[in-house]
C-alpha cells in the first residue's frame, strides 16, 4: 500500500520539477527579467541558487556539503517511511514529498555549478518571497505535514502512556 502512494506521488513530484526547471531556463535564461504571471504578485524570474533554502550560503564547498547533507537526510527519510505503517497516508505522502523535492534539486546540484534553479517569484513590488521552485514546494509542503503527522503521534504515544487514575469508591 506504502509503495502505491509513493512511487507515483515521488515521480510525479521529481519530473514536473525537472520539466519545470528546463522550462524556465529555455524560456527565462538570456534576459534575466522577470516574467509577469498574475499581475506583480506572481512572476517568473530565473535564479541560480548554489546555497541552500533563503540564499543559505556556506562558500566555496557549498554544492558538495548541500549533497552531503541531502543524502544524509534521505537516509532518514527512508527510515521513516520503512517505520510507517502500510495505512497511515499522512506519514508516507509527508515522506515522500520531502524525498522527492530534496533528490529533486540535488540533480540540480549534480548537474551544474551554478546551483538549483529557481524561478518562482512571489510578492507585492518591492516586498519578495525569495524565489523558488517546485522541488521547494514539495519539501516545505511534505514537512509541514511530517511536522503534523510526528507531533499527533507523540501525543497518542502520550495520552497511551498515561495512567488512568480512578477515583476509590467512598464508603
Amino acid at each position: 500500500m506504502k509503495l502505491l502512494i509513493a512511487a507515483p506521488v515521488f515521480a510525479g513530484v521529481v519530473l514536473l520539477d525537472v520539466i519545470t526547471k528546463a522550462v524556465a531556463v529555455s524560456v527565462l535564461a538570456p534576459s534575466g527579467r522577470p516574467e509577469t504571471v498574475v499581475g506583480d504578485w506572481v512572476r517568473f524570474a530565473l535564479v541560480y541558487n548554489p546555497g541552500a533554502a533563503f540564499g543559505l550560503h556556506l562558500g566555496a564547498f557549498s554544492r558538495w556539503i548541500f549533497m552531503a547533507l541531502t543524502a544524509v537526510a534521505l537516509v532518514i527519510l527512508s527510515r521513516l517511511y520503512r517505520e510507517a505503517a502500510a495505512s497511515d497516508f499522512r506519514r508516507v505522502l509527508a515522506v515522500t514529498l520531502v524525498a522527492a523535492g530534496a533528490v529533486g534539486n540535488v540533480i540540480d546540484r549534480i548537474r551544474s555549478e551554478l546551483g538549483v534553479v529557481d524561478f518562482i517569484d512571489v510578492g507585492v513590488g518591492p516586498h519578495r518571497w525569495p524565489t523558488f521552485n517546485v522541488a521547494d514546494i514539495a519539501v516545505t509542503t511534505g514537512a509541514a505535514l511530517l511536522a503534523v503527522v510526528l507531533w499527533n503521534e507523540d501525543q497518542r504515544d502520550a495520552m497511551a502512556s498515561t495512567p488512568v487514575v480512578t477515583p476509590d469508591p467512598q464508603p
